[in-house]
């Protein structure tokens, strides 16, 4: 029985042990008294605020303290995000909008459902600004964003056209080194995403870096190996492939680019000489149509006309007033000038 109750109890104690506990706190003159916890399964939206990734809401105390705490997160590692804003309930549909809010602040970081974290007020009261954490990787997120901050420094030094190349190229190969000197792949992908985005000045080096670069198969390894199952290796593997797919593309159709537009001008020449050579034949048979006509007198030629229109004799003779014998007489005048033997001919040497 004893040896029961103690099975019991190890494991009552191994199952309450694991659980997470995120706590910090907060400036409420600052800040409203909500505070929501969220996961990041896309990370393409790992800043901002976004209703679909909350998991959690929590009310700061008197003092300003709040605590999310259970055993409902992944075991694996995640990426999380705590955040507050000063916007009301009703104002957060409208200020939340498309997942900007600039009256929020937020913090990054890296656990799994057995870690503590917690975020301490900083010099002035500042949240969010370290993070203290049973989880080595917790702060990932937190060095990332200081390399940046000395990135910006780097680029407000000298504000020229040429300091922005040199720093791009700079600060490009960096971003990338320092991602994977931390042996944490979900947190290279926030560099990642910042690199390839395609509203960078960075993006251009990023097109160009994919295609000499082994660094990419290697993020998806490190990706594989670490997180199997997790939705951000998914989601790199397929982002990878489409940039490679369309990159092959562009390759494709620039290197035929040229013997296109040769292919293009050579179209338009024969399009040209063909409306040339008609309006040419067109003219040679105007001519031709003229002078034959010059060859009838008045009456006749009024009498071809009606012949060219598929008039019978009789229809003629009503048409003009004259006699049926009349019409033949002039029919047979205009085949003797044509130089033709029937109605048919006559037709065919002109254009209606």
């Amino acid at each position: 029985m004893r040896l029961r109750l103690l099975f019991i109890f190890l494991s009552f104690s191994l199952f309450a042990s694991a659980q997470y506990s995120f706590s910090g706190y907060i400036n409420k003159d600052e800040w409203q008294n909500s505070v929501y916890l969220s996961i990041v399964e896309d990370y393409r939206k790992m800043s901002g605020v976004y209703a679909e990734q909350i998991i959690a809401k929590t009310s700061a105390d008197s003092t300003g303290f709040f605590e999310f705490k259970g055993n409902m997160l992944d075991a694996e590692n995640r990426i999380y995000r705590i955040h507050v804003d000063k916007c009301s309930d009703m104002q957060k549909d409208i200020n939340h909008f498309n997942g900007h809010c600039s009256e929020s602040e937020e913090l990054l970081f890296i656990a799994n459902n057995t870690d503590t974290i917690k975020l301490p007020f900083s010099f002035g009261n500042q949240v969010f600004c370290s993070v203290e954490s049973s989880n080595p990787k917790s702060n990932a997120f937190v060095k990332i964003d200081s390399l940046k901050n000395d990135m910006r420094f780097a680029y407000s030094e000298v504000r020229t056209e040429a300091n922005r190349k040199l720093n791009n190229k700079k600060w490009f190969k960096a971003l990338q080194a320092y991602g994977e000197a931390l042996n944490e792949p979900i947190a290279e992908l926030a560099i990642f995403a910042y690199l390839s985005d395609r509203s960078s000045d960075l993006h251009s080096y990023y097109v160009e870096d994919l295609q000499n670069s082994t660094y990419y198969d290697n993020l998806e390894t490190r990706l594989e190996e670490a997180y199997p199952n997790a939705p951000y290796t998914v989601q790199y593997k397929n982002e990878l492939a489409a940039d490679r797919y369309m990159l092959a593309s562009f390759n494709g159709a620039s290197a035929n680019s040229n013997w296109n537009i040769l292919l293009y001008f050579l179209l338009a020449i024969s399009v040209l000489l063909n409306l040339f050579l008609f309006f040419k034949t067109w003219k040679q048979k105007q001519s031709k149509t003229e002078d034959l006509k010059s060859k009838l007198s008045k009456q006749e030629q009024v009498v071809l006309e009606h012949l060219l229109d598929d008039k019978t004799n009789k229809d003629i003779a009503e048409a003009l007033f004259l006699s049926v014998s009349t019409v033949k007489t002039h029919i047979n005048n205009i085949y003797k000038k044509l130089e033709v033997q029937s109605r048919d001919d006559a037709k065919s040497l002109f254009i209606k």
